[in-house]
């Protein structure tokens, strides 16, 4: 599942192709995704010029002249930038013409993504966005903000990070490199982590999406840059994914287990 950084890099990727532009004609092939897309999109669409283009989350919102485009990756789905004669693949749902050269288009083959319109710039008040909790690089999350909401939370640290109620966008990824790089075992409940850990593991999140972000997001299965290139963090990951190799740092075999129904690869010895 694409994640923040396989979500800000598609932002930035598309960003200087598409604002300002006039969307010129919306074709929509499938409309059943995550959720129905209505039948008069393309109509309500076509002729909005692109004011900005902004991330919440592992949202992509795109404010038009009446409105906002809400997008969602989903498990599968991308954005990209390509030639207006472009023929259409199986998985390519959404084409939106922004000039007579370039066209953007949404890819998703299994179709867990979204793309809302809703008739508001206010998009942060929709539902879908109103209850996320703070973005990673906010100012405000930091050790003391982990560490208080962590109070009474019996849950394991590994899904307390990843509850998009606390802090947007860590996926299970970045989740599992964070915790190994702040020698953190999954499992952990949240409530006995440090307040000085928690402020390692603030830390450790931002450093791991920066990272993930220069490398231009981490390409495991679908995912790919706005461009068409893969991520290429995955060859910077240290411990996810990697059951039963040698830690990097110790050398003792990565062992997994199962957190909130998702595999969490861990080191016995340096998560303790």
């Amino acid at each position: 599942m694409p994640e923040l950084p396989e979500v800000e890099t598609t932002l930035l990727g598309i960003r200087p192709h598409i604002l300002h532009q006039t969307i010129v004609e919306v074709t929509i092939r499938q409309h059943q995704l995550r959720w129905l897309i209505p039948q008069d999109t393309s109509s309500r669409l076509k002729g909005q010029s692109i004011l900005s283009i902004a991330r919440r989350g592992k949202y992509i919102l795109i404010a038009t002249t009446n409105g906002t485009i809400l997008i969602h990756l989903g498990m599968s789905g991308r954005l990209s930038i390509v030639p207006l004669t472009t023929e259409s693949a199986k998985h390519d749902h959404i084409d939106i013409q922004l000039n007579q050269q370039h066209l953007l288009r949404y890819t998703d083959p299994r179709r867990f993504g979204a793309f809302l319109w809703i008739d508001t710039q206010n998009a942060l008040e929709h539902p879908l966005l109103s209850k996320l909790g703070l973005e990673p690089f906010d100012p405000n999350f930091h050790g003391d903000y982990l560490w208080q909401n962590a109070q009474n939370k019996s849950v394991a640290i590994k899904a307390f990070i990843m509850n998009q109620h606390i802090v947007v966008g860590v996926g299970n990824i970045y989740a599992t490199e964070a915790l190994f790089m702040t020698g953190i075992h999954p499992s952990t409940p949240a409530k006995l982590i440090s307040n000085q850990l928690m402020h390692n593991l603030a830390q450790a999140i931002q450093t791991i999406l920066n990272y993930a972000i220069q490398a231009g997001g981490t390409s495991l299965k679908d995912f790919l840059q706005a461009d068409g290139k893969p991520g290429y963090f995955k060859l910077q990951l240290q411990i996810y994914n990697r059951n039963g190799l040698p830690c990097p740092k110790c050398q003792t075999p990565i062992e997994k287990l199962i957190i909130g129904q998702r595999a969490s690869t861990f080191c016995p010895m340096c998560q303790n």
